[in-house]
This record gives structure tokens, sequence and C-alpha cells, in this order.
């Protein structure tokens, strides 16, 4: 009864201060006080900027949603036929250009290099768990199999479910299955002759009901017609929207884990220092989240690895966006950096298994996350202009070393450095008064040119808090 009304009102406070008043012994003689009880918490439609966030997930599910750890973003629309920013160019566009979009572009989308599993294999191999996808983003252009509405991928010269074939693909290989999807919807209120924008109150869903009505149907077809969804990420401007569809998602799946519109979702930035509870940080590769063909600027792999090291020490996720070209591909450029990645990650990916963030996050270049029983460290170290064969001596005050010490660096044996017979590579260590002293050497040879710029990670075991 309890979780049923909480899910109905949105208030956890607020009812379980009406039962404290009623005295759970009275519920069966005061009935109608109980319901007058919730009634009062039910938020009424136009208080927008009263709506508080819901969340109903449960602690293992967001617990097992933060050992997930670093996932793969696509943003993809039909509109992505023009490289055009995603949705947003509907907003004070002229009819003229608003009849072409809606009736003319769908007709020129046609994918047919696309391949759901090439994306979820190469997540995989980059070391990211699970892939969020775009089903509908804010023009309301559905990039599913929708009852709901004619403006869907089905009605393009592709003709094909591709929210489906990505959701196969992940489970084929081991990714959580994330759906992203808008209850802002562009198309909707271009349909009704409602001036198409994000912040207007007749283009929000607690101001429109049948807009709200009209998302709440797609969200259930999204959680029933492909088998259990294992996380959503819902983009809209109004709380009220997201915690209405957010109720939809755990009405049909308890299980399910809402990232934005439930917990902390920051976008394009990284908190200053760890949160108190599961969140995530939503980054794009280049500069807007679909794929624009010209005046793009990509972040570095090395750029990209540090962030992920960054918001993992401080216990988020890492939702990394990719924005497929018209074709279905990642772009070379894309392709190129996230193959770095995948070999840094093939190098380190034990790192990020099984650890927590440290206390303090980091010292100075040094970043740290703890095996979980506590006596292994991992050091992210991010040392530039590291050359191959240099040695390099860092001090570390938050640990010192026990008679089990055992020093690593991952991927490489400590025994060889390539063509030099007589030069000894091994980790040293050794206490001092205020810590544990590092001392390491780069190498391994990654590139031919040995000019290998990306963090070193040192697997320290046998430690104790300094």
């Amino acid at each position: 009864m309890y979780n049923f009304i909480v899910l109905l009102t949105g208030q956890k406070s607020v009812f379980r201060g009406a039962l404290k008043l009623l005295n759970m012994k009275s519920i069966r003689i005061y009935p109608l006080l109980l319901i007058l009880a919730v009634m009062m918490t039910i938020p009424l439609h136009g208080q927008t900027e009263k709506a508080e966030m819901l969340n109903l997930n449960k602690p293992e599910r967001e617990q097992w949603f933060a050992s997930l750890g670093y996932g793969m973003f696509v943003h993809w629309s039909f509109d992505v036929r023009l490289g055009m920013v995603i949705s947003h160019s509907m907003v004070g566009a002229s009819d003229d250009y608003l009849d072409r979009y809606v009736n003319e572009l769908p007709k020129l989308f046609n994918p047919e290099k696309f391949n759901a599993n090439k994306w979820a294999q190469e997540a995989k191999m980059a070391g990211m768990k699970y892939l969020v996808f775009t089903t509908k983003h804010h023009n309301g252009f559905c990039m599913y199999d929708t009852k709901t509405t004619d403006f869907n991928i089905m009605n393009t010269p592709y003709g094909k479910d591709v929210t489906k074939q990505i959701i196969d693909a992940c489970r084929k290989e081991g990714l959580a299955v994330g759906l992203y999807y808008s209850p802002d919807d562009f198309y909707f209120l271009y349909k009704q002759g409602v001036l198409i924008s994000r912040t207007r109150p007749e283009a929000l869903a607690d101001h429109n009901k049948e807009l709200n009505e009209y998302t709440k149907k797609q969200m259930r077809e999204l959680m029933t017609q492909y088998g259990e969804i294992d996380i959503v990420f819902l983009d809209g401007m109004s709380q009220f929207a997201k915690t209405e569809l957010a109720k939809v998602c755990w009405e049909i799946n308890p299980d399910v884990v809402v990232t934005r519109g439930a917990i902390p979702t920051p976008e394009q930035k990284t908190p200053d220092s760890a949160l108190p509870s599961p969140w995530e940080a939503c980054y794009t590769l280049g500069s807007q989240w679909q794929f624009r063909p010209t005046n793009e600027n990509y972040k570095t792999a090395k750029t990209t690895i540090e962030k992920l090291i960054e918001i993992r020490t401080k216990g988020g996720n890492f939702l990394l966006n990719f924005g497929p070209d018209a074709d279905g591909n990642l772009p070379a450029e894309q392709e190129a950096i996230l193959n770095e990645i995948s070999l840094w990650m093939f190098i380190n990916q034990e790192a990020f298994e099984n650890t927590l963030p440290h206390h303090p996050v980091h010292e100075d270049n040094l970043w740290f996350l703890m095996g979980d029983q506590g006596n292994t460290a991992y050091v992210f170290i991010l040392e530039n202009n590291w050359k191959y064969g240099e040695r390099k001596t860092f001090e570390i005050k938050s640990f010192k070393a026990t008679d089990q010490i055992s020093i690593s660096v991952l991927g490489h044996n400590g025994k060889v450095l390539e063509y030099k017979a007589d030069v000894d590579p091994s980790p040293r260590y050794k206490n001092t008064d205020n810590g544990l002293e590092i001392n390491i050497m780069r190498a391994q040879r990654i590139y031919n040119d040995r000019r290998w710029n990306n963090p070193i990670v040192v697997k320290i075991e046998g430690i104790e808090s300094n």
C-alpha cells in the first residue's frame, strides 16, 4: 500500500507524515481521512516550479548501476541527414521550414550501413558496460516502431526498428540496455498548433494534458515491447513530466534504474568533489550531441580517458556520447578516438572492476581507486611528457606499505624493457616519513614510436592508510 501511494503521489516525506498523524491503527476506522491526506500530496497541473524529484530506484539497483561505471550514449535522429543540431532547429523555425522538416526530411533518411552489433561490440571493447540510445529526442521523431504516431523510423525508406536492433545487440554483447526518451515533443506541439518551445508553459506536460498522456503511452510502449529495460534516461525540461514518466517505468518494471529524472546527471561538467549517492556525468565526444560533418571539435582520447578517471574516482558514471552519421556509421574521427580509448582500457580494465572511490580522491596528478577489500590501491598517474624507458618518482601521502606489499604496472610484467637487456624496469617503493614513495618506469611499448602519453596505472597490494 505504501509503495503504491508513494508511486501515485511522488511524495514520500509528506505521506509518512500523514501516516504519523493518522496513526496506522486508525486507518480502518478513518479511510476517508487517509484518502484526503494522500490527495493533498498530489501535485497539480501548472506547478512545474514546485515539482520535486522522485526517486523510487531500488538502492541495490542503484548500486548495480554505479558498478557499471562507463557507458556509451548515442544521439541519432533523422535530421542527421543534414548534419544539423539534433531537434533544436525546430524552435523558432518558419512555417515553411517546419513543413519541409516534418514532411520531406524523413523521406531522405535511409541508414543502410547501420549495424547495431558493431556499435555494441565497439562499446564493449572500450570497457563500456551499458549503452543509452535516443529512442525519441525533442523533435518527436520516434526511432522505434510506435502505434502513437506516423512520425517514426518505420515511415522512412529504411523502415526498420533501429531501437530493437540496438537492444538485441546490447543483450548479445552483455551490455545493459538504456533508453533515452524526451517528454518534450516539438512535432506534437506542431500538430497541436502550439508554438514550439521547451520553456513556454503551454509546451510543457504539466500545462498540456494531451502531451502528458501521449508521452506516457509512448513510455509504456518502450517499457513493454522490448523485454526488460535496465536503464531509462528522461530528458524533459519539466520535472513533472519526468516524474510522470518515471512512475510509468517503475510501475511496469520496479527494477529499472531511472537516471536523469531521479538522480543527478550533470551535463558537460564534473562535480568538484565526490557526491554521496550514485550519479552520472554526460559528455559529448565533440561539441554537439548529434554528428556534425563540419566545424566539429573532438576531444582527444587522452582528455577523454582523464575524464573517465576523474569521474570514476569521484564515484560517478561516465556516459560518453557518440553521434553516428546519416548512413549509420560512427564517423572515422570518432572511431579513431574510441579505438585509442579501447587500447588503454585493454591494458587497464582491471582498475575499474570491483573498485571503490578513495578519500582523498587524488593527490596532485595521482588519482585513486581502491579494491573492495580495502588493501589494494589503483593509482592513476596523469603525467605529461613521460618518455619511454624513463623513471619517475611519486610520493603518496595516503598510504604506507605493509610487509605484504606488492607493486606492479598494469599491462607490464616489470621484467623487460625492449632492446635494453641490461635495464631493470621493475617498479620500486619505500616508506617515507610522509607516506609511500613509488618509482615507476614507462616500459611497455604501445606505439611503434614509443610515444604513448596516456595515464599509467599502478596496482599496489598490501597497503594500509597513513
